[in-house]
C-alpha cells in the first residue's frame, strides 16, 4: 500500500474518531440534561442551585433515578384508596375546629400513604429525594407544608399558614393516591 494513501487513511480514521468523540461529548450530556429537566421539572433548578452547578446536580438527580428504580413501589388496592380518601376528607373537616391537629394528621396520613405505596420514609432528605423522581411537581408544596409542620411543633404557625399547609399536603396526597391506583401505569 502506498505510504501517502496509508497516511490519508489514518488521518481520515482519526478525524472520524474525533468527530464521533465530539458528538458523544456534546450530545449525550445535552440529552441527559433534557431528560433530567423534563423528569424533575422545578426540582432540576432547585438541585442546580443547591449543588452550585449543573454537573453535580445532574449526578445527584441521576442517582435519585437509580435509587428510585430499585424501590418496590406498588399501587393501592381500591379499598385502601377509598380509606385514604375518606381519611383525607375527615382531616379537612376537622381543620375548621382544630387546624393545628389537622395539619399534623395530614402529615401523618401522607407519610402512611408513602409507606403503603413502598416509599421509605426515614430521613427527611432521602424521603424528598425519593419522592422527587415521580412527584417533582408536588415537591415544592410538600417542602413548604413540612416547614409549616415544623413551625406547628414549635407553636409558631398562624392559621393562614396552616390552611396553606393543608392545600400543599393535598398536592402530594392527590399525586400519591392517583398514581397509587394503578390507573396511570404504562402511560409514559
Amino acid at each position: 500500500m502506498d505510504t501517502g494513501l496509508l497516511v490519508a487513511l489514518i488521518v481520515a480514521v482519526v478525524i472520524v474518531a474525533l468527530i464521533v468523540i465530539l458528538v458523544v461529548a456534546v450530545l449525550l450530556p445535552r440529552r441527559r440534561r433534557s431528560h433530567l429537566r423534563e423528569r424533575f421539572g422545578p426540582e432540576y433548578n432547585r438541585a442546580v442551585e443547591e449543588h452550585g452547578g449543573r454537573r453535580d446536580a445532574e449526578r445527584e438527580l441521576a442517582q435519585r433515578e437509580k435509587r428510585h428504580s430499585r424501590l418496590d413501589l406498588r399501587p393501592l388496592t381500591p379499598r385502601a384508596r377509598e380509606e385514604y380518601s375518606r381519611g383525607w376528607a375527615a382531616i379537612q373537616e376537622r381543620f375548621v375546629d382544630s387546624p393545628i391537629e389537622a395539619v399534623r394528621e395530614a402529615d401523618d396520613l401522607v407519610s402512611r400513604l408513602m409507606v403503603e405505596r413502598g416509599y421509605p420514609t426515614e430521613g427527611e432528605e432521602q424521603r424528598l429525594a425519593d419522592l422527587s423522581v415521580e412527584h417533582s411537581a408536588a415537591m415544592q408544596d410538600y417542602r413548604a407544608a413540612r416547614e409549616v409542620r415544623a413551625r406547628v411543633d414549635r407553636g409558631e404557625a398562624p392559621t393562614e399558614e396552616l390552611r396553606e399547609a393543608m392545600v400543599r399536603y393535598r398536592s402530594l396526597f392527590a399525586d400519591l393516591l392517583d398514581e397509587g391506583s394503578g390507573e396511570n401505569r404504562g402511560a409514559d
